[in-house]
């Protein structure tokens, strides 16, 4: 005979039809099951938690509600969402109020009583701080997603810049800092606040809500690398150019910061 016998097949064609050979009932049912649980969970989960946040704010702010001013008290079923309804409501006027001369003078007299309260005006004044910052347009406040070497050389870390370190901080030390705030995993809203050298921060250029994405999923969920083919094949940083001085300072127990010039007593200059 001319043609190859089946003897003569190479070993990696037969793999190669092997691979090939379309998947049973069994194997298309479970990729079917798969597809839908990648489709639905996450839909499922943000729908569940949506409707927790609501029935929550339901049950606190409806029985707030006077009779009369309440639409379930002229319905036969109750209206989820009322209390977020009544809560935004209440907010936009209070902004509104608070833009007018009078309002002004509200808050300002309510703040000058809070500062006379030594406990309530610490807790006051620093949650006013953080919520003007935050949500302030002109602010620079998580805008920036940062690589940093933490807890030591060769470990890498997604941090997000607060912001340029200012008054003692930054005093004390030779480097321009800045503030970094380094998330925990899968809760991010807990963390370590680092004064790192403006220097010695890697920037990406990955979006906030990525980077928030990948700390939660512990890179589970790893966003792409939008960068030109050219500076993704170029390596930016490494751990091994510090190791060596690293190495010599703990050896010779050389200070990291710069110590003080202190007077000295005439008894110390004789």
């Amino acid at each position: 005979m001319d043609g190859p016998q089946e003897g003569d097949i190479p070993a990696e064609s037969k793999k190669e039809t092997g691979a090939a050979r379309p998947r049973g009932f069994l194997g298309r049912l479970r990729g079917y099951f798969l597809a839908g649980l990648l489709v639905t969970a996450p839909l499922g989960i943000t729908a569940y938690l949506a409707w927790i946040f609501i029935n929550f704010l339901d049950r606190k702010v409806t029985p707030l509600i006077p009779a009369p001013y309440n639409p379930e008290s002229y319905l036969p079923f109750g209206l989820p969402g009322l209390g977020l309804v009544v809560i935004f409501v209440v907010l936009t006027l209070i902004g509104a109020l608070t833009a007018g001369l009078l309002g002004r003078w509200v808050i300002h007299t309510g703040e000058r009583i809070l500062a006379r309260m030594p406990v309530v005006r610490s807790i006051y004044s620093a949650t006013k701080q953080v919520f003007e910052t935050v949500l302030a347009q002109q602010s620079n406040a998580f805008r920036d997603v940062v690589l940093v070497e933490y807890p030591r050389r060769g470990i890498w870390a997604i941090g997000f810049i607060t912001g340029t370190t200012r008054g003692e901080v930054q005093h004390l030390t030779e480097d321009e800092t800045v503030n970094v705030f380094l998330p925990t995993t899968p809760n991010p809203t807990s963390g370590f606040l680092l004064f790192i050298p403006r220097k010695d921060v890697v920037y990406l250029d990955m979006g906030v809500e990525e980077a928030i994405k990948m700390v939660i999923s512990g890179g589970i969920v790893t966003p792409p690398d939008r960068r030109p083919a050219a500076e993704q094949a170029k390596p930016q940083v490494s751990s091994a150019t510090f190791e060596e001085l690293d190495v010599l300072r703990e050896r010779e127990k050389t200070p990291v910061l710069v110590p003080r010039e202190k007077d000295l007593t005439p008894s110390e200059e004789a």
